[in-house]
């Protein structure tokens, strides 16, 4: 495997190669019972002391991460009862083949488990979206233009959807037209775009603490230095984010400042115009990821970075994938300047556009009066959610956990006792068919492990009540055998 090792840094390479061992465990990337390079051989290929290496295996064997015995090495930990017959593998070879996958925490978390019950995917259950309207307009295009399948889209996406976005922006205060906006297939590959074009080896990103789990991933892959500034009731603390720029200079700043993804916070006027004056000062771009923006509860949220943005520091990426179709993920990027031009040359090489026949298929769903409509319908459906779980997790959830409140958006981030462990509740849970996200996916460097994120809008209103009493046993459970103080177990 591939470890990026930053000699100037100031984690030492000791913690430096624990952190992109756990990273890859967390990740799945490295399986329990796997085995790991030996001291010798990982030494060689880092280029660095085998001491180096020893230190960070016993760190790793002290966290639980990893089991080593004397002659056969060191293995990614098992938890007991998943722990298979000793056996050769075949595949063995395959350790000396290197990637360049830090971390994987999307791929694994968002697809795990067979459970019943899903909290673990900020996804909006299927029967409440326009598909089957979606459906007639492909079926329309196709026996209109049987063409469309054959035919290649403009890289920027299809014009009469840019003209669609254009509108729909406009109306929310962001001056964007067709030539300043990039269609993408969701904001993750937004996020993605944004990331290759802009970000390489030790550039340094900031990013919320927590924050969105597949961004990591991204940020991680491109070799960035990560820095994480935490979050409370108003948002991303920009106190200490200028604090820490006047030591490391951004090149970008990763934020979701609207209903927050994962704690449902969402950023205060006053630190949105802080944090745009902080992108003036260091001449640095923002990257604005809004997907649930139109989801609120209540009144409407403040307005985005980008409507305020008059220099061009801010890319906003704005999906549509949560709210009308994830079969067609359709969303935007917009940007001024000469930033659209290179993320669309970016976007060329790495899918030579989108489709068309989607692009053309949600378009009408765009316009004003049919989406306000639609979205009005699906804002009473999720706060009805929301309310239902924040309700029936004050009835009976244990006194000492806690959740957020969100005035919008798709999840709750719940606070477990600080002595409690979230994998515990995660692997606990799995076992009576309900499939969570733990909280530390969502942190990139230490991750504080008492937080679970629960999205409460991938089922329906009987299966999420269900759901949720299952899930208030398997805390009160979890925390009664826990309350004698931390978990001895290892964390897997």
């Amino acid at each position: 495997m591939h470890i990026e090792l930053t000699r100037k840094s100031a984690v030492a390479l000791t913690g430096q190669i624990v952190q992109s061992f756990r990273d890859r465990i967390d990740s799945g990337l490295l399986r329990p019972g796997e085995k790991l390079p030996s001291v010798r051989n990982l030494s060689a290929f880092l280029k660095i002391s085998q001491v180096t290496v020893s230190k960070a295996y016993s760190e790793l064997e002290e966290k639980g991460y990893i089991a080593c015995t004397q002659g056969r090495g060191c293995f990614v930990a098992v938890p007991p009862e998943e722990a298979p017959a000793a056996r050769p593998n075949p595949e063995d070879w395959q350790l000396a083949l290197p990637d360049y996958l830090p971390r994987a925490q999307l791929w694994r978390h968002y697809n795990e488990g067979e459970g019943m019950y899903r909290f673990n995917t900020a996804a909006i259950q299927p029967a409440l979206l326009p598909s089957a309207e979606i459906g007639r307009n492909i079926q329309r295009l196709i026996a209109e233009d049987p063409a469309l399948l054959g035919t290649y889209g403009p890289f920027q996406g299809d014009g009469g959807l840019l003209r669609a976005l254009a509108r729909y922006l406009a109306e929310r205060g962001i001056a964007a037209g067709p030539e300043e906006l990039l269609v993408t297939s969701g904001s993750q590959q937004g996020i993605d775009l944004a990331a290759r074009t802009f970000v390489g080896p030790g550039d340094t990103v900031y990013m919320e603490a927590p924050t969105y789990t597949g961004a990591i991933d991204v940020f991680a892959s491109r070799g960035a230095k990560i820095l994480t500034v935490p979050v409370d009731a108003e948002g991303m603390r920009t106190d200490l984010l200028t604090r820490l720029c006047d030591t490391h200079p951004p090149k970008v700043i990763y934020t979701i400042p609207t209903f927050h993804n994962p704690t449902g916070v969402t950023m205060s006027m006053r630190r949105r115009q802080e944090l745009l004056e902080i992108a003036r000062s260091y001449r640095c771009l923002i990257i604005e990821d809004d997907p649930f923006s139109d989801l609120y509860y209540g009144e409407a949220p403040p307005r985005s970075l980008k409507s305020m943005d008059r220099e061009g520091h801010v890319i906003y990426l704005k999906s549509f994938s949560k709210v009308l179709s994830p079969g067609c993920r359709v969303a935007c990027a917009a940007a001024s300047g000469g930033l659209i031009s290179r993320l669309t040359a970016a976007k060329a090489t790495a899918d030579l556009g989108s489709p068309l026949l989607p692009q053309k298929a949600v378009e009408p769903l765009l316009a004003r009066r049919r989406y306000d409509t639609y979205m009005s319908g699906l804002r009473d459906a999720m706060a009805a959610r929301c309310r239902l779980v924040t309700g029936l997790l004050k009835a009976h959830a244990p006194s000492s956990v806690s959740w957020s409140d969100p005035a919008g958006g798709l999840n709750l981030w719940l606070t477990l006792p600080a002595w409690v462990d979230s994998s515990t509740v995660y692997r606990e849970a799995l076992k009576r068919s309900i499939v969570l996200l733990p909280g530390a996916a969502c942190y990139a460097a230490e991750p504080q492990r008492n937080h679970l994120r629960l999205s409460f809008t991938q089922m329906d209103e009987e299966e999420l009540r269900e759901g949720t009493m299952r899930l208030c046993r398997v805390l009160h459970d979890c925390l009664a055998r826990e309350k004698a103080g931390p978990p001895s177990k290892p964390v897997f």
